[in-house]
């Protein structure tokens, strides 16, 4: 039966690919790095192999197609895994109402449906992609069956012609041919169809002991050939920076198409997957509250993911770098104590790493790191102990949940709830004592640090007064309380900032400006708070935080 073969062989691929994920992020070189495609692959998948486990055992194959179909739209992370998702789709699908046993006509039908359906959710094609592979994986099995080849003979020439297309993908899509690499995710799902065709046949776990070879040409061994990392740090960004992805509640009347269109004149990348009610949105752009903001006229948005791509690349170049270093050179005695923190814009970032902060994990409102990503940033940090700066409420746990995680060094976590926060925790270090005593210090230190953050709202609400506050208003947050509610920036910022010097007068005032607020208004704003608060003395930077124009704290 068709649905048990899945059932089964399915985790087994799933788990190859999370075995080499880490091969395939580095694979990751096209022009809009869009998350790491290994990993995104891995949590898509990993999701569809939880729906269906939860399946009961003697589920049909409409089941299990449904299943497949819910699971990867509800996990899919990123351009891959939103793409892997409806080719999943369209293969299990194709698969409804399959012979038992499974015929190779009926593998055919499957993939054709998989280029049907993972073609018509993307917009403008890329060839050297997984698209391109799907499809030469389509018209081989077009062939296979026309030639009334056996399934297993089949499903053996499927990877091998998987592996070859992989192989040509630099020759397709000239930026991998310059990095000498092969598309990642291209080469992400020639190892998932090769460890599910091997656990079919009974061979879990034996990829490297499959031979792909064809006439003369060993296709697998042309793939080893080209997957050589090189470090590229001349990637210059595409015109959008930042890589918005979440799940999408429609209500009645939503039209997708339109939707779209709308997407596309706001940047680029765009997806819109799934049927009514429950969609998958995709796009890049430069101001990702427009995107939600469009959205939320038609539904309800939730799992918002949104990835900085500019310090994504950064991030992908550097740790290519340490790669190799670190295989050139021995290890790096640990020094005592090391810092992580986290934070949104690069302006921050610069600062807290100036400050003595040794890694800069990506993420804050809206796209709350992993504990895996801290864990990982950790390590790199190098340290007996280290002290985390989550800067932020709702990524505490899950710095808390790496502390408890690490074996290999320890990790005391600092509950800072804001980037400022981290910066006055940062000056009260002192590497001469422990990690433990460094952190009741730094405790001490953002006790007394008052926090400002100026945003819009995106909803009706009202403020802790009671002061109604509308869809698009901007909003004055001290404390986590709504204090201001205005129409400008500046005059929000201003207000706020008198309202928190009546309440407690502070002499120092650190201000930071949002990638929306340009140099000119920023220093217009900090010439006016100097005017009305001449006592306070103003230190102002360039964070580059979204969603949020301006930060600031007092002391």
């Amino acid at each position: 039966m068709i649905a048990n073969v899945i059932r089964s062989c399915f985790p087994v691929a799933a788990q190859a690919v999370a075995d080499k994920s880490e091969d395939i992020n580095k694979l990751n070189v096209f022009p809009v790095p869009d998350g790491d495609t290994g990993t995104n692959m891995s949590l898509t998948l990993g999701t569809v192999v939880r729906e269906v486990a939860a399946l009961p055992a003697d589920s049909d194959m409409a089941a299990v197609a449904k299943a497949i179909t819910h699971g990867s739209l509800m996990g899919a992370r990123g351009n891959s895994g939103v793409i892997t998702s409806q080719i999943l789709r369209g293969m299990a699908e194709g698969l409804v109402g399959a012979h038992d046993p499974v015929t190779a006509d009926d593998i055919a039908a499957a993939f054709r449906n998989s280029v049907k359906v993972a073609f018509k959710a993307v917009r403008k094609p890329v060839e050297g992609t997984i698209l391109t592979v799907i499809r030469d994986i389509s018209s081989r099995a077009d062939r296979c069956a026309k030639e009334k080849m056996g399934v297993p003979e089949m499903l053996e020439a499927l990877v091998v012609e998987a592996y070859e297309s992989v192989a040509r993908t630099p020759d397709l899509l000239p930026v991998l041919k310059e990095n000498g690499v092969v598309d990642s995710g291209a080469y992400g799902f020639a190892t998932f169809l090769e460890a599910f065709v091997n656990a079919a046949a009974g061979k879990a776990g034996e990829l490297t002991d499959f031979d792909p070879t064809v006439a003369t040409d060993d296709a697998k061994a042309g793939v080893s050939s080209k997957v050589q990392i090189e470090l590229n740090d001349d990637w210059e960004g595409s015109e959008y920076r930042y890589c918005n992805e979440f799940l999408f509640k429609a209500e009645e009347g939503f039209d997708p198409d339109a939707a779209l269109a709308h997407l596309a004149t706001l940047g680029d990348c765009e997806l819109v997957v799934g049927s009514f009610p429950d969609f998958k949105v995709h796009v890049h752009s430069n101001e990702p509250n427009r995107v939600l903001e469009y959205m939320l006229k038609y539904g309800q948005v939730y799992e918002v993911f949104i990835h900085n791509m500019d310090m994504e690349a950064h991030d992908r170049t550097a740790g290519i770098a340490a790669d190799q270093a670190a295989a050139a050179k021995p290890a790096e005695p640990r020094k005592p104590l090391g810092f992580v923190a986290v934070a949104a814009g690069d302006g921050e970032a610069e600062i807290l790493k100036s400050l003595g902060v040794d890694v800069v994990v990506s993420g804050g409102q809206t796209m709350n790191p992993s504990t895996a990503d801290i864990l990982d940033a950790a390590a790199v940090a190098n340290a007996e102990s280290v002290i985390v700066l989550p800067n932020n409420g709702n990524i505490r746990m899950a710095a808390e949940a790496a502390a408890s995680a690490s074996e290999d060094f320890k990790i005391v976590v600092v509950p800072t709830k804001t980037v400022p926060q981290a910066f006055a925790a940062m000056f009260a270090v002192d590497d001469q004592v422990s990690a433990e005593e460094n952190a009741e210090a730094m405790v001490e230190a953002i006790a007394e640090v008052r926090d400002g953050e100026v945003t819009h709202a995106v909803r009706d609400s009202q403020a802790a007064d009671g002061t109604p506050i509308h869809d698009g208003d901007i909003m004055g947050i001290a404390g986590g309380d709504i204090a201001i509610v205005g129409s400008d920036v500046e005059q929000v910022t201003l207000d706020l900032i008198n309202k928190m010097q009546a309440e407690q007068e502070g002499d120092t005032l650190t201000i930071l400006a949002g990638q929306d607020m340009d140099d000119e208004r920023f220093e217009a704003l900090c010439d006016r708070i100097e005017d009305v608060q001449p006592d306070l003395e103003v230190d102002a930077h360039r964070g580059g935080q979204p969603l949020y124009p301006v930060i600031f704290s007092i002391e």
